[in-house]
């Protein structure tokens, strides 16, 4: 059996909305779209595109999914990371969306419903962005790992992955790593229900 993968690029408070483009996601009046790009050099590029090359399938949310199927293809094959998102089966969450135009591309109208019997048919499924569609997965018990990338930056505003998400406890997956720009990733699995207790003198 495979494992979904999310990624997801956020602010030290939590916000993931739009980094990559100052008209990526205006919604809410969103002001600081492209607060990525600051921070970009090229042990954390390498990173990203070696998780990348590890997929072998793509699930996305509609929004995301629509800025990658207007951006990758025109790429052809003169960028890695185009060849492999044009290559690969993609999976798009939509009950609207009914002819994809990005070739490849099939539609979840279910997604909570759906998306976790694609570990029986791929390796590696990741879910990139996508914050609403992750939220939904991450409440399904179907995301195996997730991976944040945390950039040295607060914005005070903005979508924020875990606001109305269902409470839950996290393990961590792997050693967090750190980068020349202040951004570290680290990679956490699901580890059950959130559990309380009282701080005390030992």
């Amino acid at each position: 059996m495979g494992i979904i993968m999310a990624s997801m690029f956020t602010t030290i408070d939590g916000v993931y909305q739009a980094p990559g483009a100052p008209d990526e996601d205006p919604s809410g009046g969103f002001a600081h779209g492209g607060w990525q790009a600051p921070f970009a050099e090229a042990e954390s590029g390498a990173e990203i595109l070696a998780d990348i090359d590890r997929l072998d399938a793509l699930l996305l949310g509609r929004r995301t999914y629509d800025i990658f199927a207007a951006y990758w293809p025109a790429f052809g094959d003169s960028n890695p990371i185009a060849v492999k998102f044009n290559a690969v089966p993609k999976f798009v969450a939509s009950r609207t969306l009914t002819e994809p135009a990005w070739a490849g591309t099939e539609v979840l109208t279910d997604a909570a419903e759906q998306a976790g019997a694609l570990r029986d048919r791929f390796e590696r499924v990741h879910v990139i962005g996508s914050g609403d569609l992750l939220r939904t997965l991450l409440d399904a018990g179907v995301v195996d790992e997730l991976k944040l990338w945390v950039y040295p930056v607060a914005l005070g505003s903005g979508k924020r992955l875990f606001d109305g998400a269902m409470p839950a406890t996290y393990s961590l997956a792997g050693p967090p790593r750190k980068y020349a720009s202040g951004a570290f990733s680290v990679i956490y699995s699901p580890a059950g229900p959130v559990v309380v207790g009282e701080m005390g003198p030992e």
